[in-house]
């Protein structure tokens, strides 16, 4: 962000904002209804899901915005405010999970919570994975707030004067003010200090949390190399959501053309299409040696999504009966979104920069890093039952917390200056 961005606080766009709206009481009449049925387990474990595919997203996204801090991108411009703007759902996060997590903790650790396996009594309790992973959120969400803060505080002199709305906010943001000049220069000062701690932060701290809330909902399996795996995809999907959100500002918004320019997209393009290939090596690299080492306590978690035709020592003719077995088709979509379509459609130069293909790519992206998830989780606590994941309870949920995201996007880039184009002169 430069000097030549300020705080306008804007009206929210009606028919989007009513439409968020409508999405989430949706999704809170399916999650009661959910509850008040035969199986509230469901419902749970549908929150779960959508609680680790939008606290993940706003996470890499969040770190994506400390990634440009870091390097000193001079391309960004806006984008890294757009992914900030994503990220300001990382304090919603961790209230979802000190909720989910406490009242749904029967049906989302069904398979440790009465009772570990032999070796981990003392690590898989609910005390220490509640406040353990409780920590790491609440250490994310206050990050997140200090780095917020500190990257729009210099935009915001005067706003306390001009808004309507948030005035006690802005009076408490922009305390002792000392200048505009000297505000910018606090603020890199500060961000380049803020960032790299919470990408080390994501890194490490938030493995913990995929350990405990993915990994363990199968207390008999485990890879060291997992959480990785499971945080860049996080990642990756941030970067994913903020190059389809500046599609459609580009497409929407007017004067987003000048900002979201073919350069801009092309960087972005190339940074899905390159993270979707580590992504898919890290995928890789789990597998491989657990399809080499052959122990039954390994092969379970792909025996459990894949079947038996990934686990057999050769594959000269496809068993297509195989793809009937519980989760293998859910998973192969899944895999077709999160790496097949970034990777073959992003080849070249031109589809980064033409915003319907960055942009389709994209969200093709964004639903199979969600059916991904969905992967991860259901196959663990309903391992027979490969239609668990879907119904109406379960799209409905997905689809409120869908609302949520999207109207916690628009309400953050409503009053700091995410969004606004740079004021003329």
């Amino acid at each position: 962000m430069s000097s030549n961005y300020a705080a306008v606080p804007r009206d929210l766009p009606r028919p989007l904002a009513f439409a968020c709206v409508v999405l989430i009481a949706l999704g809170a009449i399916a999650f009661f209804v959910g509850l008040s049925g035969n199986d509230p387990g469901t419902a749970w474990r549908a929150f779960h899901v959508n609680f680790l595919y939008y606290g993940t997203t706003a996470m890499g996204a969040l770190c994506l915005a400390c990634a440009l801090v870091i390097i000193d991108a001079k391309w960004s411009g806006p984008v890294r405010h757009v992914a900030e703007a994503l990220g300001s759902w990382v304090p919603i996060s961790f209230v979802l999970f000190l909720a989910g997590n406490y009242f749904g903790r029967e049906y989302i650790h069904t398979n440790w919570i009465h009772g570990a396996p032999p070796g981990k009594e003392g690590w898989l309790t609910f005390g220490r994975v509640y406040f353990s992973d409780a920590f790491v959120l609440a250490v994310s969400t206050a990050l997140a707030i200090v780095y917020l803060r500190t990257s729009f505080r210099p935009a915001l002199a005067g706003a306390a004067e001009r808004a309507t709305r948030a005035k006690g906010m802005f009076q408490s943001w922009t305390a002792n003010w000392r200048g505009d000049d000297a505000e910018w220069k606090a603020s890199r000062a500060r961000l380049v200090v803020l960032a790299p701690i919470i990408c080390l932060w994501y890194a490490f701290g938030h493995t913990l949390v995929a350990f405990d809330q993915v990994m363990a909902l199968n207390p008999t399996w485990f890879s060291t190399i997992f959480g990785w795996y499971f945080l860049w995809g996080g990642f990756l999907n941030g970067i994913c959501a903020t190059a389809l959100a500046c599609v459609l500002l580009r497409a929407t918004t007017s004067g987003w053309d000048v900002e979201v320019t073919t350069s801009r997209m092309h960087d972005l393009g190339k940074m899905i299409f390159a993270f979707s290939i580590f992504w898919m090596y890290l995928f890789f690299a789990q597998y491989i040696v657990i399809w080499y080492g052959n122990l039954p306590e390994e092969t379970q978690f792909f025996q459990a999504r894949l079947g038996p035709q990934f686990l057999q020592d050769s594959w000269k003719v496809i068993d297509w009966r195989l793809l009937d077995l519980p989760y293998v088709k859910l998973c192969l979509v899944a895999w077709a979104g999160c790496w097949v379509t970034p990777f073959w459609v992003l080849l070249g130069q031109r589809p980064k920069k033409t915003p319907a293909i960055l942009g389709g790519v994209a969200l093709i992206s964004l639903i199979g890093f969600w059916l991904e998830r969905n992967a991860l989780v259901w196959p663990s606590l309903v391992p027979d039952n490969d239609a668990s994941w879907v119904g109406p309870i379960q799209i409905g949920i997905a689809l409120g917390f869908l609302g949520a995201f999207v109207l916690n996007f628009l309400l953050f880039t409503r009053v700091f200056p995410t969004l606004p184009l740079p004021k003329k002169a």
